[in-house]
């Protein structure tokens, strides 16, 4: 725990200092740090703004601080930057950074520096979502939406071969074991659910923790009854599941996709639905938006919604109210929840786990 009052510095566009820093929450890191905004524009969301002028300013501005807090707009920390900030011991990134384009890890790693990213604040609304599509689908519930457009309300009847019911006592396979599937297996478990997961990525410890069943991708496409692609987009993850994978989904079997639309084979996913055997509920697809004439938009066991997980309503994001607790955990001498480690950087970059 440090004895002076650490100073921490905001780095990053206006736009994002508008829409994410709630004045509660600032006010609550003012509480134990002393805090400055550094405005700077370029960039986007996955990558820094490469105006050397704007670095120079930041590598001059960062000397003195304990902690910098970067978003979009914020030119990358590299070795050069870091150099003239001989007391920086926190690095965060707020939100677009799952692959560190903001960050040199090493640099930041050879000088003793903490790494933090709070992305994950997006995950949580999409588990809820994921939820919500798990419910929806078995029941079928896009058939039936659209047969009630359709003016077949009084004569609908269902087939129980074709849907799931309830969710209570089911098996459920989580692909992907990050923040957003660690959120869904909470809210699983009012429904008394075996979960099992496949994630080459996580420590061996945290199934026992948690209470599921860590296991192989072909055991959780085959033999559960829900399937869920939780998954990040990496050059590993991209087309993971093909023919193949769809095959052995088990008759009378829900897959949803809340991760991203290309860990999916489009095609393979759709004629896999054309057996009319499984239900699907999908929050990505590949191409986003969908095209008109797809035959995905005409399957009626299939429920579908514009990869809208991620919004809350909310009109401030709650990557700053994360990234604060963040900052109190470490400057009060605990250890972050969200840090980059070598780990999860193999993790979002599709390199081998160690």
């Amino acid at each position: 725990m440090m004895s002076v009052r650490p100073k921490v510095l905001l780095a990053f566009s206006p736009r994002v200092y508008e829409g994410y820093v709630d004045p509660a929450v600032l006010a609550r890191l003012e509480q134990f740090a002393d805090c400055d905004f550094f405005p700077c524009e370029g960039g986007g969301i996955y990558d820094s703004n490469r105006d050397p002028a704007a670095s120079a300013a930041l590598r001059e501005k960062l000397a003195g601080y304990d902690g910098i807090v970067i978003c979009h707009g914020a030119p990358a920390l590299t070795a050069e930057v870091l150099e003239n900030a001989p007391k920086l011991r926190f690095i965060g990134e707020l939100e677009g950074d799952r692959f560190a384009s903001r960050i040199d890890l090493d640099a930041a790693w050879e000088r003793n520096i903490r790494t933090v990213d709070v992305t994950n604040g997006s995950s949580y609304p999409v588990a809820e979502w994921a939820l919500g599509l798990i419910l929806v689908s078995l029941r079928n519930g896009g058939e039936f939406f659209r047969r009630i457009l359709a003016g077949e309300g009084a004569s609908i009847r269902y087939d129980k071969a074709t849907v799931g019911g309830q969710l209570t006592g089911k098996r459920v396979g989580l692909i992907g074991g990050g923040h957003m599937a660690r959120r869904l297996i909470k809210l699983l478990q009012p429904f008394e659910t075996e979960i099992w997961v496949h994630d080459p990525y996580l420590p061996r410890e945290m199934a026992e923790a948690l209470g599921f069943i860590q296991t192989s991708l072909d055991n959780v496409l085959s033999q559960c009854d829900v399937v869920v692609c939780l998954v990040p987009l990496t050059p590993a993850t991209k087309g993971m599941l093909g023919e193949r994978e769809f095959a052995l989904l088990k008759p009378g079997a829900v897959f949803v996709n809340v991760s991203r639309g290309p860990v999916a084979d489009s095609q393979a996913l759709v004629e896999r639905l054309k057996q009319g055997d499984i239900v699907a509920g999908l929050d990505v697809f590949d191409p986003e938006p969908i095209p008109a004439g797809n035959e995905i938009l005409q399957l009626p066991n299939v429920f579908l919604s514009p990869h809208i997980g991620w919004a809350t309503g909310d009109p401030i994001r709650p990557f700053f109210a994360l990234m604060v607790d963040e900052l109190k955990r470490f400057f009060e001498g605990h250890e972050p929840w969200y840090e980059l480690t070598p780990r999860s950087r193999a993790n979002r970059t599709g390199q081998r786990a160690t």
